[in-house]
């Protein structure tokens, strides 16, 4: 199943009030994976190309607040409200926001089809509730994919991003340029370079997101959800990575009919 065919992600997008379609046929098993790795590694890009092919949904908070953003205030749940007028004032978005956010959207952690969490956990205490929050559904994470790269790459892959100020397409100054310069090939708008982008930004993202993420990736450990994916080479070629990793997981941990039914002999 193709994710972004069969689900368009209302409830995720706007809100708890909303609706998405249900998954006409629910899978044997449905994946729930959660995605770490630092700026720059294509956590965006991966978890696209593994929702379509897992057939699970695609939870993204970075999408969550550009589409926010776009929407008027009269439409935005009191904890999304709060979290862009943070944002608006240059200040992180505090867990208990973020938690809130999330508890709003319970109902797409229990979507048939599975979901891919991308920006959410990014620290230890997000961790804790979300675990907290899947348990009470009677849920849990079949993985966490840690995504590595080379500092030396991060800072190359996030230097030379430009995005479409309209539709947020994302574009790279050497490894993917537009057609024309500076102006994106789907709808014809500027590109530009975000301000966190820039040299001098990077090393800062890195060092707050290695700060953060470390006693969240030895908790994902302890409880042997952790899966480690390099992540160099073309986005296809990481996601075969990926499936290949996911697949020795399934082999060990799923029954021989589910496996069977992905596909996923041994």
């Amino acid at each position: 199943m193709n994710s972004s065919e069969q689900n368009d992600r209302a409830a995720w997008l706007q809100g708890s009030s909303a609706g998405c379609p249900e998954v006409p046929e629910p899978l044997e098993h449905p994946w729930r994976l959660a995605l770490l790795g630092a700026p720059g590694v294509g956590k965006g890009t991966q978890a696209d190309l593994l929702t379509r092919r897992l057939g699970a949904c695609h939870l993204s908070t970075g999408e969550l607040f550009r589409q926010a953003k776009n929407r008027g205030e009269r439409r935005q749940t009191l904890a999304m409200a709060a979290a862009l007028n943070l944002m608006r004032q240059g200040s992180l978005v505090p867990d208990s926001i973020m938690w809130e956010m999330i508890r709003e959207r319970t109902a797409c952690l229990r979507c048939r089809g599975g979901f891919v969490l991308d920006g959410f956990p990014r620290t230890f205490a997000q961790a804790q509730v979300l675990k907290a929050l899947l348990e009470s559904e009677r849920l849990s994470l079949d993985a966490v994919v840690n995504y590595e790269l080379p500092v030396a790459e991060i800072v190359a892959r996030l230097s030379g991003r430009r995005t479409c100020e309209k539709c947020h397409a994302i574009f790279h100054a050497t490894a993917q340029p537009p057609r024309t310069k500076g102006v994106c090939d789907h709808c014809g708008s500027a590109l530009y370079q975000r301000e966190d982008d820039r040299p001098e930004a990077i090393a800062v993202r890195l060092e707050a997101h290695a700060g953060s993420t470390a006693p969240l990736i030895q908790f994902y450990r302890k409880f042997g959800l952790l899966t480690t994916v390099v992540a160099t080479g073309s986005p296809e070629a990481i996601c075969e990575r990926t499936i290949a990793a996911l697949q020795r997981r399934s082999l060990s941990t799923v029954s021989p009919q589910t496996n069977h039914l992905l596909g996923w002999a041994p």
